[in-house]
């Protein structure tokens, strides 16, 4: 399959970060490849690899040994080294993870133990030092990671994009893929674009990822994307220099995401979110976004029956601050006590694909499966957007081994 127009070696769906990773990494091992990546939209990087805060993770949070610690970690050093080679802005503004209150204690010193067991530079730190590093914010105690940084990860999809045309591939947009079937040598896809072949598909689909495997018969209804959509607030011009770098909040284990922090961006602009509700619409980005087909496919999923059932009250309270600015304001200044409502303005909103198991459970870690010429990342969760180019070798070798036998 080599003809470079209808037919390919492999085809990759989804043109954000980790399927342009993935076919960096398989033109770098197989020159000549006749590879072409997928994107239904007019640009790459248009979901969740366009719609993040920006950061480059340390690798706090995840437990020891798993993929995201691994990935991550190496991941973090490999998109900086990228970032250097062509000319992408990044910043190592370092993060600080406050405790306000008493009981948050024991949670941001077994944070710290998680975050020196990952290899990170990890410091604690009374009130005093918190204010020499962030001096609008106030807390008892924090963690200090000098390891974290800010990127704008629209600049590296288009980065990856341009090096995968330089090593022969080619990234077609417009091409969303409505259907797939197997053939005696491969898989015919049927495109916005028109039909294309292709011996190998790896399908990196993010917010649609259980619908691709749909496709192709490998959904066994154990998995399904449910969104969460995560709102931000934009700090006024005046206002944007209350933080300097990263100030995020000790993880409550009662809900599974981070909670409000604030991040400035590589342009300097003041973020704080995102929150996590969930999303009515897997695409759409405004608060009133609905999609009856997505709407209707989270509702009939048991799994987030079971998961409303189990998070209830701290998911009823991550909607309330949502929709009621006051409420949001006062979680904020928890952190910064100077800040008035006159500083900070409705922001931009990013959509997270979560994969989550029948159960109800919210899977973790990356999910990858292999099929019959076929492979599926179902889950890809931050730090994906970190762990990128990681992930995307580990994808290419995993294609790599499966061809081989």
């Amino acid at each position: 399959m080599a003809d470079g127009g209808g037919s390919y070696d492999v085809i990759i769906i989804g043109g954000g970060l980790v399927g342009l990773a993935t076919a960096m990494a398989l033109l770098a091992q197989r020159p000549g490849l006749q590879l072409a990546v997928l994107e239904k939209e007019v640009a790459v990087g248009t979901h969740q690899s366009g719609h993040n805060s920006g950061v480059i993770h340390a690798g706090l949070y995840y437990q020891p040994g798993s993929l995201k610690a691994r990935f991550c970690t190496a991941g973090r050093l490999a998109m900086m080294e990228f970032a250097g080679q062509h000319n992408i802005p990044y910043r190592q503004t370092g993060k600080l993870v406050v405790a306000t209150r008493d009981s948050e204690l024991p949670r941001l010193a077994s944070l710290a133990e998680r975050g020196r067991a990952n290899g990170l530079a990890v410091r604690e730190i009374g009130a005093a030092e918190i204010a020499e590093i962030e001096p609008a914010v106030r807390g008892i105690r924090a963690l200090h990671i000098p390891e974290s940084g800010v990127i704008d990860y629209r600049l590296v999809a288009a980065a990856y994009a341009d090096t995968v045309r330089q090593r022969g591939g080619q990234v077609r947009c417009g091409h969303g893929v409505r259907g797939l079937a197997r053939t005696a040598g491969g898989w015919l896809a049927d495109t916005d674009g028109g039909p294309l072949r292709a011996g190998l598909v790896i399908a990196c689909a993010g917010l649609q990822a259980d619908r691709i495997a749909a496709l192709t018969g490998q959904d066994s209804g154990q998995y399904r994307i449910v969104p969460f959509r995560g709102d931000y607030y934009t700090f006024r011009p005046a206002a944007a220099g209350l933080v300097r770098g990263l100030v995020y909040p000790v993880p409550d284990p009662a809900f599974p995401f981070l909670g409000v922090h604030f991040t400035r961006g590589i342009d300097g602009t003041l973020h704080a979110g995102p929150n996590a509700v969930p999303a009515l619409a897997r695409e759409g980005y405004g608060r009133l976004s609905v999609n009856g087909r997505d709407l209707l496919d989270s509702l009939r999923f048991p799994g987030l029956r079971k998961l409303a059932r189990s998070y209830a009250r701290t998911g009823a309270l991550e909607i309330y601050r949502d929709l009621v600015k006051p409420a949001y304001l006062a979680e904020m200044r928890r952190y910064i006590p100077q800040l008035s409502a006159a500083d900070i303005t409705f922001g931009p909103s990013g959509i997270r694909a979560q994969c989550l198991s029948r159960s109800g459970g919210l899977v973790d870690d990356f999910l990858i499966e292999a099929g019959d010429g076929i492979i599926h990342v179902l889950n890809a969760p931050s730090p994906a957007a970190t762990a990128s180019l990681v992930i995307g070798q580990h994808i290419a070798e995993r294609a790599v081994t499966s061809a081989s036998r």
